[in-house]
């Protein structure tokens, strides 16, 4: 077995993959490390349901809001943030327990990403700029004309993805399908010991979960958090602005709909959306071990059994 070691811990939003990565890394003496696009965020703990004050305080936890929700934060700066922590974790003898729900971060992990350079901040500006003035529709059709077959992959109103192809064009001279194309640079676990856990809870339960996590999210000052968001008058096209609830609950703060509204919009796109990861776990996760145990004891029980056939603990 490799001296480094790391555990990985999938699953889809309120499985409960927080509290279980917790209780590895109290047993394993660990430190636990984010790979959930949202919980990246600053601004956004109490409706990405990042772990709170107490749960930090139990085990050593990074990459939690350690972004600004006016930066556009993307799977590359997320790897290059991972390696730096998992870097360090090692170098002090510990062991990463990897936890989230974007399975891009956790193929980026052990797979690496093309080689796309990285794009000047001057390039970045224009686009974004470009993209207020003229709109996403227009600027696909731009794109249309340096790069057709990017274009026929994108929607024309995906604003986003339409800058970036723009701007790598603009930056590099190449299409971003062509960089795409290229042989990633090697994940950071080669040499490594990996323990791969997704969490596979039943739909229907899954769905009462987020349903009644979303409520809880209200208590708790989720409308108040997206109150302060607002007032930071950001690019509605940031990825921070899209998270779920986010839009939901400005047009509740707007005078658009009810906050009765605003929960049940958002309750509906979070099981589509936890029916997505599920989706995606199925088609690239095949190989990990899954923990299909819904009650949060024996849950343990089958993931600390997992944790000692491979021999990390007693």
């Amino acid at each position: 077995m490799s001296d480094r070691t790391a555990v990985l811990i999938a699953g889809p939003t309120a499985s409960g993959k927080s509290a279980v990565a917790l209780e590895v890394a109290r047993l394993l003496g660990g430190t636990i490390v984010n790979a959930d696009s949202m919980q990246v965020y600053r601004e956004l703990r109490v409706l990405t349901a990042r772990p709170s004050a107490r749960e930090e305080a139990q085990a050593p936890h990074r990459l939690y809001g350690v972004i600004s929700a006016a930066e556009r934060f993307s799977a590359a700066r997320w790897l290059e943030l991972a390696s730096d922590a998992l870097g360090a974790i090692w170098s002090e003898g510990g062991t990463p327990v990897v936890v989230g729900g974007t399975g891009l971060y956790f193929k980026a992990l052990q797979e690496g990403l093309a080689p796309v350079p990285e794009i000047p901040q001057a390039v970045r500006e224009h686009w974004q700029d470009e993209l207020l003035a003229r709109g996403a529709p227009e600027l696909h059709e731009q794109l249309r004309g340096l790069d057709a077959l990017t274009a026929e992959r994108l929607k024309p109103g995906d604003g986003q993805r339409v800058v970036r192809a723009l701007e790598v064009i603009a930056a590099t001279g190449t299409p971003l399908r062509v960089w795409q194309e290229t042989p990633p640079r090697s994940g950071i676990l080669e040499n490594v010991s990996v323990v791969r856990i997704v969490l596979w809870p039943d739909r229907e339960l899954l769905y009462r979960r987020c349903d009644a996590r979303l409520e809880r999210m209200v208590e708790d000052g989720a409308l108040q958090e997206v109150a302060t968001l607002k007032d930071m008058e950001l690019d509605p096209d940031l990825p921070a602005m899209k998270a779920l609830g986010v839009p939901q609950l400005i047009a509740t703060l707007d005078g658009q709909c009810s906050i009765e509204d605003a929960v049940l919009q958002t309750q509906t796109l979070t099981r589509r959306y936890a029916k997505r990861q599920l989706t995606w776990f199925r088609s690239n996760m095949i190989s990990w071990n899954k923990v299909f145990e819904q009650q949060s004891e024996r849950m343990m029980r089958e993931v600390f059994a997992i944790l000692r056939e491979n021999e990390l603990t007693g």
